[in-house]
């Protein structure tokens, strides 16, 4: 089954795709992309679960809800979508950057709802007084210009490794063609609400009850292994991966150890997978 609808929540239409059977799975991808960056990992990943893979404000065809949201408003969005397609049971959460922020709150807030939670690139920590200064000026930027060609070339080099960049035109492609198309106000919202504006996570952890795992890639300066390992400790049940050669975009840029890490965590296991 691979169905796509519109499902109306407290942050505006999103656009859901439902795919496979099984126990719920929720997937939401990183900031600058959208749902098509989880099309190496999700048709292994729906013959365990029923995927429901979303897309966030302002990606791809999810329009900007036209004010300012937060984390907590994204996961908040999930509870409708779960509502309306009448899953009531515990999910299997599959978070890239931004969508691991939204599951590590949704865990947080809703402990009874996340059966597991898998994290892929996703700093717990805020952005460095430092950092917030480069990413307003890239925002200003953008906003009077739009992507222009160092943006997007800036934008590549953060979200893909050199590995991959080297190596894997398709990655490449998908990159620019989510940034290509993307709708400026939107966007710009997304920029603002959710990379300037995302709180400092590690107070969430401590309520998180299921069995947890950040995964890191060896080229993601954001958010290295010592980091990741560090703030595991704060979870009941927490563990840590590092996957080589890759940064921001782990299930494009390695999907079969994508595939591997969520399987494991999930007690999958598939002859000859």
């Amino acid at each position: 089954m691979d169905d796509r609808t519109q499902v109306q929540t407290r942050l505006g239409s999103l656009v859901v795709r439902v795919r496979g059977d099984g126990p719920p799975g929720v997937l939401w991808h990183s900031l600058f992309v959208d749902e098509r960056s989880w099309q190496r990992v999700e048709e292994a990943l729906a013959r365990d679960r029923r995927l429901v893979i979303i897309t966030g404000p302002g990606h791809g065809a999810s329009p900007d809800p036209g004010r300012r949201y937060s984390v907590d408003d994204c996961a908040a969005a999930v509870v409708d979508v779960l509502a309306a397609l009448g899953i009531a049971e515990p999910v299997d959460w599959v978070g890239n950057a931004w969508g691991g922020h939204v599951g590590v709150v949704f865990a947080s807030t809703w402990p009874d709802r996340c059966r597991t939670l898998v994290t892929l690139g996703t700093p717990i920590q805020a952005y460095r007084r430092s950092e917030q200064i480069m990413f307003r000026l890239l925002l200003a930027v953008y906003r009077l210009v739009g992507m222009v060609g160092f943006l997007s070339s800036g934008i590549l080099d953060t979200l893909l490794s050199p590995r991959t960049r080297a190596n894997d035109p398709e990655a490449v492609a998908l990159v620019l063609e989510c940034l290509r198309t993307m709708k400026r106000r939107g966007l710009a919202n997304a920029m603002e609400s959710i990379s300037l504006g995302r709180p400092d996570l590690t107070e969430r952890l401590a309520a998180i009850r299921c069995p947890t795992l950040f995964v890191t890639g060896s080229d993601h300066s954001g958010w290295t292994a010592e980091q990741a390992t560090a703030k595991s400790r704060l979870l009941a049940a927490g563990s840590v991966a590092v996957v080589p050669d890759t940064a921001y975009l782990t299930p494009f840029e390695a999907p079969e150890a994508t595939i591997g890490l969520v399987r494991q965590l999930w007690g999958v296991t598939h002859e000859g997978a």
